[in-house]
């Protein structure tokens, strides 16, 4: 099972700083587990704004970067300060 962590602004998008779950067999990349999350969760489209970065294993990866339901993704929103 895949272990995913939001962080930032994505903890009160999903209720949760991480989650545990199978992934479906057609999400096999960072783009389509974006899309079927954003679309499972009706969330609007946040999940496929591209400032969001995704690390998979601790390493920011470009996308669609290849995806198994091993791994620990992580979403990473933009950080903003002053």
């Amino acid at each position: 099972m895949a272990k995913l962590l939001y962080f930032g602004r994505l903890t009160d998008v999903f209720g949760a700083n991480a989650e545990t779950l199978a992934l479906p067999a057609e999400v096999n990349d960072t783009s389509a587990l974006r899309q079927w999350l954003d679309d499972d969760r009706q969330l609007g489209g946040t999940l496929m704004t591209k400032s969001i970065r995704i690390a998979v294993n601790d390493d920011i990866v470009p996308e669609p970067w290849p995806i198994a339901d091993s791994d620990e993704i992580a979403f990473l929103p933009p950080v903003g300060g002053g």
